[in-house]
């Protein structure tokens, strides 16, 4: 007698524990995050992202998909159809924090929610039935919310978290409440759905085998000494007959705590003691939870008074009463309180896990006062001194555009901008580059160290520009033309040249358009 693979599949799970009932996984999918994180309007919508330096249309809405709008286009080709076409590049940032509150939300529903990045939640269910009237109720609610925040979604539910992810992810809006339902609902799943590596699609592709009950019906052994065992224990996993556990979702903590004193109290050495026990407090609630701060707040509160509010902080995240109370002297120094302080307020930051550091143990004090006092020392201290705002650096940003290449950052108590653009990454053949340019005496781009505001127009003589008397071309022409799908656009062409006094300009010729003709210089070099 011949056994189909469902009924193979209902006698190994008579044969193996099952795990899987006591667990119930909603997961929820969101095959259009990178889009709706960013473009929530009724025009014909699009977003984009780069690769090996093309820039093609990742996402596009429905209205631009009825205009012939299509995933794969290049940028240029989606404009030539529809020019009035909205453009964005791709924030996983942006997508992060969109399922980061997602999950905030979904926490009223269960203690275990997960994240699995780019665009999927799973929640544990089975403990919340009861409380929520059943399945369908709490599924509804979560449907309700998701369509009011302008999310669309995919919500599968599975005994097992692989199971419910895979089915979400096909489209399949299912509720399996039993284990042996299982294979035959997964057996319709595409193999994208798993997200296995491109080399085991092609493969499996190449054998014929295009969905998940093709690959269950393979040799066990063949397929894991082929495709890894890692794979099988994937499938496995899915059926429930292997544990799958999850990490669930921790929103981040912050610490408070208020101190009533007895009465009006002026003298900064009882205040500073006040603080030091407070600081104290904040170490021991950071130390058992192994995480750190990057910022703290004190207030101090007045009878008839506004409150004196106050932020401290450092470059790397931190624990240690000792350092904070380092820089709150700092801080007092140049403290001008209103009036006689009733009551302080310590409020963090939000919590990160702690990054630790193997440290040499064979160092002599003149070597640990020298590690101790290093530029990120030198910095916190200038902020407490001078104020947050005096002390920041400069990153620069993946754009051509020189009013948008270099920006200002934060390097004390910076915290993540979603609207910040990503910081350029090294290639890693720039020291080969840069030892050949050593060589050769030349840069490839040059670029001044003091960039104006703005522009400043130059008088012309004869065609030739003046900065204190005639400048004299070095290099050149280096041609900008960008920012031509947003309304900041450039073309220009940029110069290198040298004034009578020997000052290196960086000036430019517009090529069209308003300004065409005229000399502007736009930096200057050290």
């Amino acid at each position: 007698m011949q056994l189909s693979l469902v009924e193979i599949s209902e006698v190994e799970s008579l044969l193996e524990p099952d795990i899987s009932l006591r667990h119930l996984w909603l997961s929820i999918y969101l095959p259009a995050l990178p889009l709706e994180a960013l473009l929530k309007t009724p025009e014909p919508t699009a977003v984009f992202e780069s690769q090996n330096g093309v820039r093609t249309l990742l996402l596009a809405s429905e209205q631009a998909t009825g205009l012939g709008i299509s995933s794969g286009l290049t940028i240029n080709a989606a404009l030539v159809l529809v020019p009035s076409l909205l453009i964005q590049e791709r924030n996983p940032a942006r997508e992060g924090h969109v399922l980061n509150e997602l999950a905030k939300w979904s926490s009223q529903f269960t203690s275990l929610v997960c994240i699995e990045p780019p665009s999927l939640l799973l929640l544990e269910i089975a403990g919340s039935l009861e409380l929520f009237g059943g399945v369908r109720p709490l599924k509804q609610k979560i449907l309700n919310h998701l369509e009011d925040q302008g999310l669309s979604s995919h919500v599968a539910i599975a005994p097992t978290p692989l199971a419910a992810t895979w089915l979400a992810r096909a489209g399949n809006k299912v509720c399996i409440r039993g284990p042996r339902n299982l294979v035959g609902k997964l057996s319709t799943v595409p193999l994208h759905c798993l997200q296995w590596p491109e080399a085991v699609y092609t493969s499996l592709n190449d054998m014929g085998v295009k969905t998940v009950g093709e690959i269950l019906r393979l040799p066990r052994q063949g397929f894991a000494r082929r495709f890894g065992a890692i794979r099988l224990l994937e499938l496995d996993r899915a059926l429930g007959r292997h544990p799958d556990p999850r990490t669930g979702y921790r929103s981040a903590e912050r610490f408070v705590v208020d101190f009533d004193l007895d009465g009006e109290q002026e003298a900064v050495s009882l205040l500073l003691n006040i603080c030091w026990e407070l600081l104290l407090q904040l170490e021991n609630f950071l130390l058992k939870r192994q995480i750190s701060v990057q910022q703290i707040g004190f207030s101090f509160f007045y009878l008839r008074e506004p409150a004196t509010h106050i932020k401290l902080g450092r470059v790397q995240a931190d624990h240690t009463a000792q350092r904070w109370f380092d820089l709150l002297e700092i801080k007092f120094e140049s403290l001008d309180l209103a009036a006689p302080v009733i009551a302080i307020r310590l409020c963090s930051g939000y919590g990160q896990e702690i990054m630790s550091t193997t440290e040499n143990l064979q160092f002599n004090s003149r070597q640990r006062k020298h590690q101790d006092m290093s530029i990120d020392d030198l910095a916190e201290r200038l902020s407490a001194r001078i104020g947050d705002g005096s002390v920041y650096g400069v990153m620069t940003a993946d754009e051509h555009r020189p009013q948008y290449a270099w920006q200002p950052r934060d390097i004390v108590g910076r915290t993540a901008h979603l609207s910040d653009k990503p910081v350029c990454q090294v290639d890693a053949h720039v020291p080969r580059l840069l030892t050949e340019l050593q060589y050769t005496n030349n840069l490839v781009l040059k670029r001044p160290l003091w960039m104006l505001d703005e522009p400043q127009q130059l008088d012309i003589d004869k065609g030739m520009p003046l900065y204190q008397g005639v400048l004299n071309f070095m290099t050149g022409p280096e041609r900008l033309e960008t920012g031509w799908w947003d309304n900041d656009g450039i073309s220009r062409d940029y110069f290198v040249a040298v004034n009578p006094a020997g000052i290196h300009l960086w000036i430019y010729q517009n090529r069209g358009g308003k300004g065409c003709g005229g000399w502007y210089l736009h930096g200057r070099f050290g």
